[in-house]
C-alpha cells in the first residue's frame, strides 16, 4: 500500500476542522503496509501534538496518524507507519496494519462531547474509506495488555455509533478484480487471506500461492467457482477475521 496521502480528504468528510501538519505526507516509518484496523488512544497530556509527530526519548515519531485536539479539529500527522501499538494481541491492530489516532487527553479528565463526536466519525470514515466493520475499532487498551487508554470510553457503545454512521451512508464501491489488475486493494486481499506475499499489489495468476487461497475463500462462503474477485468477495472478507 502506498503513503496515505488520501488521509487529509477522508478527514473533511466528517465536517469537523481538519489541520494538514506541514511534511504529512512523506512523514512516517515508511509507507503504511495495509489498513486492517483502527486503534484508539489518549495522549496522556496537554497540547502535545508535537510529541505525536516528533516522539519521546526513546521513541521517534510518528507515533499516530492523527492528533484529535480537544475541540474536535483533527490534525494529520502523518501519512505512513507510525509507532503507535506494540506489542500487539490482535494481527490487524499493530502498527502495520493498523491507524492510529491519539486524541488530546490527560488521562484522567472528561472527554468534551465535541472531541468525542469527531472521534467517533473520523474512525466511521476511515472504517468507510478502507471497507472495515466497525468491530475493527479497538482501544489501545484492548489489543495491548500494558496499556489503558483511552480511559472510561465504553467502546462497545463507541463502536454501537461507529455503526449506526456507517449505516448512514454506504461505503464507496470497491474494484472488482481478474487476474492481471493491479490495485492497492489487493494488499488489504493478501493480508485477509494470509497470502505468502502481503505487499504486492497484483492480483496475478502467476502468483499461485494467492490464487489459490482465492478460490478456497469463495468456495467457504459459496461465492461460485473462478478467480475473479467481486463485490460478493468484498463484502464476505469481514467475515474471515470479524
Amino acid at each position: 500500500m502506498p503513503w496515505l496521502t488520501r488521509l487529509a480528504t477522508v478527514a473533511r468528510r466528517t465536517g469537523y476542522p481538519v489541520v494538514e501538519c506541514p511534511g504529512w505526507k512523506s512523514r512516517g516509518h515508511g509507507p503504511q503496509p495495509s489498513v486492517e484496523g483502527i486503534v484508539c488512544h489518549h495522549t496522556a497530556g496537554r497540547d502535545d501534538l508535537h510529541v505525536v509527530r516528533d516522539g519521546r526519548p526513546g521513541l521517534d515519531g510518528p507515533l499516530s496518524q492523527f492528533w484529535l485536539r480537544r475541540d474536535g479539529t483533527i490534525f494529520v500527522v502523518a501519512a505512513g507507519r507510525c509507532w503507535h501499538n506494540a506489542p500487539s494481541t490482535s494481527p490487524h491492530h499493530d502498527n502495520s496494519s493498523s491507524l492510529g489516532i491519539e486524541a488530546e487527553n490527560n488521562g484522567r479528565e472528561p472527554w468534551p462531547e465535541r472531541q468525542l463526536d469527531a472521534y467517533k466519525a473520523l474512525c466511521a470514515e476511515l472504517c468507510r474509506e478502507y471497507e472495515l466493520p466497525a468491530s475493527r475499532v479497538r482501544a489501545h487498551r484492548e489489543v495491548n495488555r500494558g496499556k489503558p487508554d483511552p480511559h472510561s470510553i465504553n467502546m462497545n457503545a463507541f463502536r454501537t455509533d461507529v455503526a449506526h454512521l456507517l449505516a448512514a451512508r454506504p461505503p464507496a464501491k470497491l474494484p472488482e478484480l481478474r487476474p492481471g489488475d493491479s490495485s492497492e486493494h489487493v494488499v488489504t486481499i493478501r493480508r485477509a487471506l494470509g497470502a505468502a506475499d502481503q505487499t504486492s499489489q497484483l492480483y496475478t495468476a502467476e502468483d499461485p500461492d494467492l490464487m489459490a487461497l482465492v478460490e478456497q475463500f469463495k468456495s467457504r462462503h459459496k461465492l461460485g467457482t473462478g478467480l475473479h474477485w467481486t463485490a460478493a468477495c468484498w463484502a464476505a472478507l469481514p467475515k474471515e477475521h470479524p
